[in-house]
């Protein structure tokens, strides 16, 4: 063990913060540049870029827990998380080598469209990703203790890779996209495979007669519990790929509206029903999953919302103005993790996530009634950056303190479903939505009321912890 992991030092945070910072840096990249791409250079619609981005979610739904559940059980190269870390990293290196490729693989393939690699490409990077970015999460909880220790630990995993997140589209904005991928492939390499190799991971000792294990044996039925908020989300994915897939007619809103009234009811019951030994989680599950419905679209279709908004944009004023929305968006997250863990460690991580989610859904608002410019969209980003930066923070140490710490990688992956089924509804359903209005502006709307119903349901999970 280094003796900064040893003395818990400054040096040690920025360690165990550079994992998440490379999963985090692909993952900026995609945002960045997939729908920028495919709009642009090969002049995909709407709802075709949905699609592809729903590739991603849908190898999340098994990664996620697979991985996750894995990572607890295994010892390899002396640790439970290494091997996904740097495994994950070497494939989203290649996926993003790939990404300016599709055109050129298509042609050489024969296809008469870039549609199926465009879709193909995106699975290897969103897979690459899920097998990572699991485990880097998973790892900091595992080295930290719980409470103000791994708060700190989140906060400070945020900072970092939210200031590398920054970094990356200030790139994209200055040189270009294309010259983005290539640092990105060698930064992720650097920081997924060093310092997983430098970290000291805490072996779980072995049951015995007389210490046996204390975890609960997870089956299926209690885990598809855990889950009950999201159920609805589950059923209407799979019923718009299946559609999709065998190219079904779609007419009228009935199941967008069946799923919505589905999730309601079963968001109302984890927060109403009796506590037990999974309410805590459950009730976490919801809110998280509220808050991706809010935040997935500002992802997926801000080039179409910029396209209809602002069209004096030509292709490549259109590709600056989405680096810049979005760096301003992470310049503001980067940094606010500093101010919101030292207000989290005296009033606790709820309140101030409550907060942070709140702000930023007046934020998407605000975009939706008042944007008429890119400076208008870049200073109303950064207000969402506030509630951005909190997000991908804080639920994590909320989260890792209400599960069995034994079983952190699977709930982990369980908790991620929160993240990728919500990401799958933006691209089948909300997709659909944006298609056909007319103010694509609307997304922004939706946006912000999914957000503000996500910060009244983290009002109410206060309190609630594992038994």
């Amino acid at each position: 063990m280094l003796a900064m992991q040893r003395d818990r030092t400054p040096a040690f945070y920025l360690l165990i913060s550079l994992p998440a910072t490379a999963m985090g840096f692909a993952l900026s990249v995609q945002i960045s540049v997939l729908s920028w791409m495919l709009a642009t250079r090969y002049g995909l619609k709407i709802d075709e870029i949905g699609l592809v981005w729903a590739a991603g979610p849908l190898a999340g739904i098994v990664g996620q827990v697979l991985v996750g559940g894995l990572s607890d059980r295994i010892w390899v190269w002396g640790g439970r998380r290494r091997v996904f870390i740097i495994g994950g990293g070497a494939m989203a290196a290649l996926a993003m080598l790939l990404l300016p490729q599709i055109g050129a693989i298509a042609h050489g393939l024969g296809l008469p469209g870039v549609f199926g690699v465009a879709i193909t490409v995106a699975l290897a990077l969103d897979l690459a990703v899920n097998v990572g970015f699991n485990p880097t999460r998973a790892l900091i909880a595992d080295v930290t203790h719980e409470g103000a220790e791994r708060t700190r630990a989140y906060s400070w995993m945020q900072v970092v890779s939210g200031s590398f997140g920054v970094g990356a589209y200030a790139v994209g904005a200055i040189f270009g996209n294309d010259v983005l991928i290539y640092v990105a492939v060698a930064l992720v390499m650097a920081f997924g495979v060093v310092p997983s190799l430098l970290i000291a991971e805490p072996r779980p000792e072995a049951p015995t007669a007389a210490s046996p294990a204390t975890s609960r044996s997870l089956s299926l039925p209690t885990i598809a519990w855990t889950l009950s908020p999201i159920w609805a989300l589950l059923v209407y994915d799979l019923y718009g790929l299946s559609a999709r897939v065998l190219g079904l007619a779609e007419t009228g809103y009935a199941a967008e509206a069946l799923c919505a009234a589905a999730t309601l009811g079963l968001v109302v019951h984890a927060f109403i029903a009796r506590p037990d030994g999974d309410s805590a989680f459950r009730r976490t599950v919801a809110a998280s999953a509220l808050c991706w419905l809010g935040v997935q679209p500002i992802f997926v279709y801000m080039v179409s919302f910029l396209q209809q908004r602002m069209p004096m944009l030509d292709a490549a004023a259109l590709g600056q103005t989405t680096s810049i929305a979005f760096l301003a968006l992470n310049a503001v997250a980067a940094v606010a993790p500093i101010g919101l863990g030292a207000v989290a460690r005296r009033f606790g991580p709820i309140p101030v996530h409550v907060a942070a989610v709140a702000l930023m859904a007046a934020g998407c608002f605000g975009v939706w009634l008042f944007a008429q410019s890119p400076w208008h969209l870049y200073v109303l980003m950064a207000v969402c950056g506030i509630g951005w930066g909190s997000i991908v923070s804080l639920p994590f140490a909320i989260m890792s303190e209400r599960v069995d710490a034994t079983q952190m990688g699977l709930f982990m992956g369980l908790f991620n479903l929160s993240v990728v089924l919500p990401q799958l509804v933006t691209s089948l359903g909300i997709g659909r939505f944006v298609a056909v209005v007319d103010d694509k502006g609307l997304v922004f709307a939706l946006s912000g009321g999914f957000l503000a119903l996500s910060a009244l349901l983290w009002f109410f999970t206060r309190g609630a912890r594992v038994p």
